[in-house]
This record gives C-alpha cells, sequence and structure tokens, in this order.
C-alpha cells in the first residue's frame, strides 16, 4: 500500500470526523431553540478498484442528515400566540425577502403591524376568513395580522324569545290591540330586547303579547326611541304585527300558525326573532329563553388559536370574530428539506413538491395553541457522539502521523 494513500485515507477520516463534531457543536449549540432538528453524520466507505496485488486504501464521505420528521416534545407556555404542531407538517411563513419557507418554530408574537412574527423574523401566513388556498402552492395566502380589526361592532340579525303565556289571561278590548298604537292600547304581557345596528349602538325592541281570543294572541314589535321608557303611542307605527295561534290540547303552536317575528331597526339588518318553542300554559307569563346576536363595539382583547388553526380575535364585551385560519405545509420526503438560517427549511428537488392543506385533514396534524415544540437534541447522546468523534479523530492522526515517520524513514534511507 502506498504511503501516501495511507496518509490520504487517514486524512478523510479526520476531515469526516470534523463534520461530525460539527454536527454535534450546531446540535449543542441549538439544544434550547424553538422547533429545531438534529442533525447527525452518516458515514460511507469509498472503495477503490483494486488493480494489483497490493491494497489500495480509499477513504470515507461523511453524509450529513436532518432529522426533520421527528417531533419534538412540547412545552407548555402563558402566551395564545406559541404554536405547536403534534404530528406532521409545517408553519408557513413569509421572509424579509417574501419568500414562503417552512418552519416548526411557532413562537410568534405581534410585531408593529399587528402582524404574527416568530423569533426569527419570519411571519406567519395565513387564510383571510372566507378566502381560500390552492393545495400545491402558497398563492391565496398572507401574513396573519390583527392590526386591521381595532374596534369593530356587528349588527344584530337574529335572536330568540321564548315564553310561556297565560291561558287564563283575559282578552283585551277589541280595537285596543297594541297594532293600534293608540296611548290606550292594551297588552296582556310584554318584553323587551336589546339589539345593535350597524354602528353598534344599542337599539330597545319592546315586545308586546295581547290576547284577542281563546288561543289567538296578538304579538307586536316597536322600535323604543333613544332614551325613551316603553309605552304607547310610539313614535313610529309596528315593526311587525303577528297573530299566533296555540293549540288548547298540547299548549303548543297550532298547524300553520307563525312563529317568528321579523323586523328591521333603524340602521340597522334585517332581524328574525324565533319563538318557536314558547308555550301557553295555565300559568303566569315567563320568559323561557331571550337571546339576541350583534355587539357594541369593542377593542380586541385577545387572540385564541384552535386546534384546526382558526385564529379569531375576542374582543373585551366577550365576541368573538374569525380573522384567519392557519394553513399547514408538507412534502412526501420530509428529511430532505433544506435547512435553511432562521430554522426554516426550503424544498429540493429530493424533498419533493410543496402540498398544503388545513391542520387536521390528509394526514396533518393539530395546532397546540400555549406550547412550544423542543428542540429533538438529546444532550447525552451528543456528548456520547462528541467523545466517540473525538477519539476516532485522534486514531486517524495516528496513522497519519505514523505514514509521515515512515515517510521519513523511506527518504533518509541513504543517509
Amino acid at each position: 500500500m502506498s504511503l501516501y494513500a495511507m496518509m490520504r485515507t487517514s486524512a478523510s477520516g479526520m476531515a469526516a470526523q470534523a463534520n461530525r463534531l460539527g454536527t454535534v457543536a450546531d446540535n449543542v449549540a441549538n439544544s434550547s431553540t424553538t422547533g429545531y432538528k438534529r442533525a447527525s453524520v452518516e458515514f460511507s466507505s469509498m472503495i477503490l478498484e483494486q488493480a494489483t496485488s497490493d491494497y489500495t486504501s480509499g477513504g470515507v464521505t461523511p453524509n450529513v442528515r436532518y432529522a426533520i420528521s421527528e417531533q419534538g416534545n412540547l412545552a407548555y407556555t402563558s402566551s395564545t400566540t406559541d404554536l405547536a404542531l403534534s404530528g406532521e407538517g409545517f408553519f408557513l411563513v413569509q421572509g424579509s425577502d417574501d419568500q414562503v419557507y417552512m418552519t416548526r418554530a411557532g413562537s410568534f408574537v405581534l410585531n408593529s403591524d399587528g402582524e404574527l412574527v416568530n423569533a426569527a423574523g419570519f411571519k406567519l401566513m395565513g387564510i383571510p376568513n372566507g378566502g381560500a388556498f390552492v393545495s400545491n402552492s402558497t398563492a391565496g395566502l398572507e401574513p396573519v395580522s390583527i392590526g386591521n380589526l381595532g374596534l369593530v361592532a356587528t349588527p344584530s340579525s337574529a335572536g330568540t324569545l321564548n315564553v310561556n303565556l297565560n291561558s287564563n289571561a283575559t282578552a283585551v278590548t277589541a280595537g285596543a290591540e297594541p297594532s293600534t298604537n293608540l296611548a290606550t292600547a292594551e297588552y296582556t304581557s310584554r318584553s323587551s330586547l336589546v339589539t345593535f345596528d350597524n354602528l353598534g349602538n344599542e337599539v330597545m325592541v319592546d315586545i308586546y303579547f295581547a290576547k284577542t281570543a281563546a288561543n289567538t294572541w296578538q304579538v307586536t314589535a316597536f322600535e323604543r326611541a333613544p332614551g325613551a321608557s316603553p309605552g304607547f303611542p310610539y313614535p313610529a307605527a309596528a315593526m311587525d304585527n303577528q297573530t299566533f295561534a296555540f293549540d288548547p290540547t298540547t299548549g303548543r303552536f297550532a298547524t300553520g300558525s307563525p312563529t317568528s317575528l321579523s323586523f328591521t331597526i333603524t340602521n340597522g339588518s334585517a332581524i328574525t326573532l324565533d319563538m318557536s318553542e314558547s308555550s301557553q300554559f295555565a300559568a303566569n307569563y315567563k320568559v323561557l329563553d331571550a337571546t339576541m346576536n350583534g355587539n357594541a363595539a369593542s377593542e380586541v382583547d385577545r387572540i385564541a388559536v384552535s386546534k384546526e388553526g382558526i385564529v379569531s380575535a375576542i374582543y373585551k364585551n366577550g365576541s368573538q370574530v374569525e380573522a384567519f385560519r392557519i394553513p399547514l405545509g408538507t412534502v412526501t420526503s420530509v428529511d430532505m428539506l433544506r435547512p435553511l438560517p432562521g430554522n426554516v427549511y426550503s424544498v429540493t428537488n429530493d424533498s419533493g413538491n410543496l402540498q398544503v392543506n388545513l391542520a387536521g385533514q390528509s394526514g396533518l396534524g393539530s395546532i397546540t395553541s400555549g406550547a412550544l415544540e423542543q428542540s429533538t437534541v438529546d444532550l447525552a447522546s451528543e456528548l456520547t457522539t462528541m467523545i466517540e468523534s473525538q477519539n476516532s479523530y485522534t486514531a486517524n492522526s495516528k496513522v497519519f502521523q505514523t505514514g509521515a515517520e515512515l515517510m521519513d524513514v523511506l527518504v533518509n534511507l541513504r543517509r
């Protein structure tokens, strides 16, 4: 065997172990980096064709591998914008170059523009409410932002008012029903509901129940003037007036009877008031259920993210508005993605094309709010690898040193 070949082989061994020590150094340095996936070195031998009876040494080639598909443990935090993935998939983030990358680092916070960015400055991408995504592209995605949600007011559009009407009540005087809107109007029972117009102003609606005959009730809705007390006459005609009929044997609505009111308040939306669960029994008037959607103008209090990736703004008045949905990306061969600075990955020819879908669909994992995926580095294992590499490097250096000494002997044979 050639002494030069022996020295070259040992030099390749030292270079390979130096590469291995380099991955150990990176792993140890990133043992606390959110979403970091450990790197390792796999060796492959270089065998040269033996042309003579002398053995010709080859060497070793290091191949760096990244365990990107390995799931890290989850560590829970107190921030709802800290996001972790359980299962397959990556967050899609946008860099300063406007390119979209993949990452598992979900330590997101709001920047000055109200956008969610992680520790490396990458913006989380999402689907705006009502938008759509493309399965094999990032088209249609935009940075998740709540900066434009600010104050919001939602007009009322639907409500419920279920009551029990006293079957033994005395009928009102004919011609004095609430629908006449006279100062002398008579009624049997009354309830009031708060509704909201397009600007978030509260609008009071008074609902009157007047028994006009056995098992027959006139139900009328009036809009109350701002700051006024309920009472006749109202400044405007009734918004809706219906005649409800009840079955005397069941106390429930008779077949064919209306079961709701429909009206529109000033500067508001059309409202449907469902009353289908109302009854007529021999008991005092009682409100069984009263609800109304919509809300007054309110500021965002916090952000909530569901396991399906729905980003909702929770307002101080308790209302909730869905703003974005976070999609996830994946590829066929996850471990063949290309790692880039900032703990992000890009697609390569070996990894396959990017596929985009929603969390929990097509085999993708779920999103956990208030948690972070920890690094997959095991310090004990890395320190063991470091000792192994150190010993191997020393052994290769001894081979190189021996070859150098033998070369000196050869050179000095004639002295």
